[in-house]
């Protein structure tokens, strides 16, 4: 027996009605080509499915099994409908995002806080991007959004500006760093540099000032977390190179002083990398609308 959706649809809505006039109306078809419907679908079944004889038109035990059915996938199938028109639309959808840059955690947390409270149907998760390379999964949709300040040409991928951030050098009131207006690559020669424990490359410190001048620090430190960084260095325990608005309560407090790296100071650009074909998308838009807004914030304080 072949049954089709837009049997269960009849099923229903001649039950509901009572007739075949007022289900035929309720379904946009003549009554002639219900009725062929309905015959059609008895000599399948070998069953009569209606007491034709009952006013309202009833359904016989064949038929009640058919409506049962049909009142546990019709409503099944509308919430699919539902779901994939949503998807289509941009309203809805899966929202995966990658992390390249480790101190972006503590700026992302209030930007997805506030997003979920208008979009709760799109599935948000987030994969530090430092485990894997981040934007080969991005092409293999494995993720769906990749935050990075180093932008690559490639075929399908759209980089997004989100903001613009100063790497800072931060030291304790007490060493003697502290005094320069300034530091530069030579002054870290010597130092215990404390990093993020991700690779040097991936560290503005290193790609933007320490690797092009040949400089090597007298050892490196890794921790996990940015107030255990500013507990060590506040502690005279080493120096650090943190994003100018990780460390913006710093600038308030007399145990730190936070420098420029270099007379001029070094300027990064955090992107959001995403699929071009993505790019429309209302949940996407709105994302990155809300990551510059709190990013705005962060350097205002």
């Amino acid at each position: 027996m072949h049954i089709e959706f837009r049997h269960l649809r009849t099923i229903k809505a001649i039950h509901e009605a009572g007739g075949l006039a007022r289900a035929a109306e309720q379904l946009n078809i003549t009554q002639s080509a219900l009725s062929h419907q309905i015959k059609g679908l008895e000599e399948q079944a070998g069953v009569e499915l209606f007491l034709r004889r009952s006013k309202p038109m009833k359904l016989s035990a064949a038929g009640l099994r058919l409506l049962r059915l049909a009142e546990q996938v019709l409503p099944q199938l509308e919430a699919a409908q539902a779901e994939f028109s949503a998807l289509r639309d941009g309203e809805t959808g899966r929202l995966h995002i990658a992390i390249e840059c480790h101190a972006c955690f503590e700026w992302l947390f209030p930007v997805l806080e506030a997003f979920r409270k208008s979009w709760s149907d799109v599935d948000v998760d987030i994969r530090p991007g430092l485990a894997f390379e981040a934007l080969p999964a991005l092409i293999r949709e494995e993720v769906d959004l990749v935050v990075s300040s180093d932008p690559e040409d490639m075929p399908g991928v759209t980089f997004i500006e989100l903001f613009d951030y100063n790497p800072v050098f931060v030291a304790s009131s007490q060493h003697p760093l502290a005094a320069k207006p300034y530091v530069e690559a030579e002054d870290f020669r010597g130092q215990t540099l404390i990093t993020y424990p991700v690779e040097r490359t991936r560290l503005d410190v290193f790609s933007q000032l320490l690797i092009p001048a040949g400089v090597e620090p007298a050892s490196i430190r890794k921790v996990e977390l940015t107030a255990v960084i500013l507990l060590l260095v506040a502690s005279n325990r080493g120096v650090s190179v943190l994003p100018d608005w990780v460390v913006r309560e710093v600038k308030y407090s007399s145990d730190y002083v936070t420098r420029p790296l270099t007379e001029a100071g070094i300027t990064r650009r955090l992107y959001a990398a995403i699929r071009s074909d993505d790019q429309e998308k209302p949940f996407m838009q709105e994302l990155i609308r809300l990551a510059r807004i709190e990013a705005r914030k962060l350097q205002q304080q």
